[in-house]
């Protein structure tokens, strides 16, 4: 279902748009086309006072895969948000150490202490951190809107499936136009 409605207390949430993951190659959208895309969100979710949340992942979660994990440490700054997202005092930071802003963080408790009942979604990788945190979300009881333009993935097959299969299964999807037309 497209987006049609925005709850009073909405947060946006804005999933890794740090200098290391935004310097990767993204499809099917260029990371500056998400990233200019977030920035306008959150200053319009700034201008009616309503929360904006930026995570950044600096670990990853233990456990064996069948997939490399880089060796060593990332470089100096690879953490940071990009300054494009204009990060205010006001701003909530999340640190995490997994796909997810969840698990691990006290994302939950600030929201709820904030009274928020919805949640916008946008960041990279569409069908990692995005998607992990819509599906947290929508488990924890938020109702969930993702931005699709303002997202991106390192594959766009696997853009497409998180957008077109499980979004619509965890809540609303629209642009970031429309989403910014519903704040009014």
């Amino acid at each position: 279902m497209p987006v049609t409605t925005l709850d009073a207390t909405t947060a946006l949430v804005l999933i890794d748009l740090q200098k290391g993951i935004a310097a990767l190659p993204t499809a099917p959208v260029p990371a500056a086309e998400v990233i200019e895309r977030a920035a306008r969100l959150a200053t319009a979710f700034r201008a009616r006072g309503l929360p904006v949340v930026l995570v950044n992942v600096t670990g990853g979660a233990p456990g064996r895969t069948e997939h490399a994990r880089p060796a060593g440490e990332p470089p100096a700054g690879w953490a940071e948000l990009v300054p494009e997202l204009g990060r205010q005092p006001g701003d909530l930071t999340v640190s995490k150490q997994g796909w997810g802003a969840f698990h691990g963080t006290d994302l939950d408790r600030e929201l709820r202490r904030r009274g928020v009942t919805q949640i916008v979604l946008g960041g990279i990788a569409t069908s990692i951190g995005v998607e992990s945190t819509a599906r947290a979300a929508y488990e924890h009881g938020y109702h969930v809107t993702l931005a699709t333009d303002a997202m991106t993935d390192l594959d766009a097959d696997a853009h497409r499936n998180s957008v077109e299969r499980v979004f619509p299964r965890l809540g609303e999807t629209g642009t970031s136009d429309a989403i910014r037309t519903l704040l009014g």
